[in-house]
């Protein structure tokens, strides 16, 4: 048998349970672990509350996360690219929060020895992510990229990878955070009235791009900033699209696998860090989601279930 978390019911944290189930059987061209590690996401909670109904409609009871590291432990029909006993990362497709999880290999790569499991399972989403919208911006070599909500998860990688392709990256946060993305390579400015100017201040032409991981309302301040929606690309802003932005929203598909050796690689050269602000074991998946939605955190939380 296997734990996991379920939830019958659209709501709080209090539907929550941990059950115990059978471990999931891979099918052809499927891989499962005994998961190590599973990030924590803003949107399991938005899953969790209902807020993702609409367009991501759940058999009920359903589990949560994507986010995952582990070691297969066994091998579907038809996989040649691991075998049992390898350590790897990427991105379930079963819940990842449980012991066992099921994968598709292509969205999965190994797990450097140098990479804790707490590191390797919170890279997916926030990781995957962040290379999937700097491509879709075009970001390059000395362009200016604002980044709302700099220091989230999704920030913190964009800001690395757009760094790393020699742009120039402006980020906004909470004054707490400051510090920490001057450490990443971006350039602070405070989130909320008053932004455009602020912008101005350091960056008077503008921005060449602006990616929105915020969802506070920067959008009409973005358009401004950019001379207008084209480079403007929302991950959480889903109203505006009529606004003529880009609006991102898919799950890790092939491309996966490419984002994390790129992200890994950085890793590898220094070039690139995970900041973790905690780990819960699988057992306090609610106070992880509870602490999550709070937010300004200022590093990633990652649930432990071995």
């Amino acid at each position: 048998m296997s734990l996991t978390v379920q939830f019958s019911e659209y709501g709080s944290t209090d539907v929550l349970s941990v059950v115990d189930v059978p471990p999931p059987t891979p099918g052809p061209g499927q891989v499962r672990l005994a998961v190590r590690a599973a990030g924590v996401n803003p949107i399991d909670w938005k899953i969790l509350r209902g807020y993702m109904s609409q367009v991501m409609p759940l058999d009920l009871p359903a589990g949560l996360g994507s986010d995952v590291a582990g070691v297969v432990d066994q091998v579907g029909e038809g996989v040649t690219a691991f075998e049992v006993g390898d350590e790897v990362l990427g991105a379930s497709i079963t819940p990842s929060y449980a012991q066992s999880a099921l994968a598709d290999p292509a969205v999965l790569v190994a797990k450097p020895a140098s990479v804790p499991w707490e590191v390797a399972g919170s890279l997916a989403g926030p990781g995957i992510t962040a290379w999937e919208v700097l491509n879709k911006l075009e970001i390059a070599k000395g362009e200016t990229l604002l980044v709302h909500a700099a220091a989230g998860g999704v920030g913190t990688f964009a800001v690395q990878l757009a760094v790393a392709r020699g742009a120039r990256v402006i980020g906004t946060a909470s004054e707490s955070n400051h510090e920490q993305l001057r450490s990443l390579g971006a350039e602070p400015v405070t989130y909320g009235a008053g932004l455009v100017d602020r912008v101005r201040a350091i960056a008077p032409q503008g921005v060449d791009a602006v990616l929105d991981a915020s969802g506070r309302g920067e959008i009409p301040d973005s358009i401004e900033l950019a001379g207008g929606p084209a480079r403007v690309l929302t991950l959480v802003a889903f109203d505006a699209a009529d606004t003529g932005i880009q609006v991102h929203m898919s799950a890790p598909g092939e491309s996966g696998a490419q984002a994390l050796r790129d992200i890994l690689n950085l890793m590898e050269k220094g070039r690139l860090r995970v900041p973790l602000w905690r780990t819960f074991p699988l057992a306090e998946a609610a106070n992880a989601l509870q602490v999550s939605q709070a937010g300004h955190l200022g590093g990633k939380i990652v649930l432990l279930p071995a």
